[in-house]
């Protein structure tokens, strides 16, 4: 498969309030095929949600280029689709005009994008809640809809934020298999940043690991293990050791040889 994101020798730094600077992420180089599923882990601050944003074309960085298929990314593009951590439904508008909102913008006319708006909220499990304000959803149910909304124009790539971070453990193992069932249908390419090494390991056919700030990837594995995956099987414990083990060294400060591969 071709590579769908090109970094090369990307650096971020942000100016605080009090003019001083923050490096982010220093030198990062990443390729990303057609339809992999990315897991991106690191401790807090290791610039994981600036390195999407920077894919996604929200932020500009400093220095470096990320090309997405095939052209420079100067902004975000029709082809993607973001969810953040937080729920980011509009309050005024019902659940379907939510979800129909990118297609809106597109000139789908209201027959078009409502069927399917509906269609996607069927298969989040959302049928009887289309009319439904966002306030009248449970936590797990506004992010359904968020990730409804950003698939409904069916994106080539989707960005993914921490979207279960704040859900409860059942809620969130529903939402992964969800989410799974939906990957392998399409064959999107995600890319999907946690703070859970079990989370990853379950999701991503590749995880990602980053250093304290500023942000360098240190690490880059693929996760052989077949879909459905089963979080109590040797292997699947195996790959979680590895990377927790990892991730300790990181979180401890120890030098880690950048590019690793577990």
């Amino acid at each position: 498969m071709e590579n769908i994101i090109e970094i090369k020798g990307l650096n971020k730094r942000f100016i605080t309030e009090k003019k001083q600077e923050v490096n982010a992420l220093r030198n990062i180089n990443l390729n990303i095929k057609d339809q992999e599923f990315i897991c991106i882990l690191g401790p807090s601050g290791s610039g994981k949600s600036t390195l999407l944003r920077l894919m996604a074309g929200l932020i500009k960085p400093t220095t470096g280029s990320i090309n997405v298929m095939g052209k420079a990314i100067t902004r975000p593009i029709l082809e993607s689709g973001f969810v953040f951590q937080e729920y980011s439904l509009m309050p005024w508008r019902n659940i379907i005009d939510n979800v129909a909102f990118g297609l809106e913008l597109r000139k789908y006319s209201k027959i078009e994008r409502y069927k399917i708006a509906e269609d996607i909220l069927i298969k989040f499990g959302l049928k009887d809640f289309t009319r439904s304000f966002p306030y009248e959803l449970s936590g797990g149910m506004k992010q359904r809809a968020a990730i409804a909304r950003a698939i409904a124009t069916y994106p080539k790539i989707l960005y993914m934020d921490e979207p279960f971070g704040a859900l409860d453990a059942y809620t969130r193992f529903q939402m992964q298999k969800d989410l799974i069932e939906f990957w392998l249908k399409e064959k999107r390419t995600i890319v999907f940043v946690t703070h859970s090494v079990e989370e990853a390991v379950f999701l991503g056919t590749r995880v990602i690991i980053m250093s304290p700030r500023p942000g360098e990837i240190i690490a880059d594995d693929n996760i052989d293990l077949d879909y459905p995956r089963n979080r109590w099987n040797e292997e699947f414990g195996s790959y979680f050791k590895v990377i927790m083990d990892l991730m300790n060294e990181v979180s401890e400060g120890k030098e880690i040889g950048k590019g690793r591969v577990i």
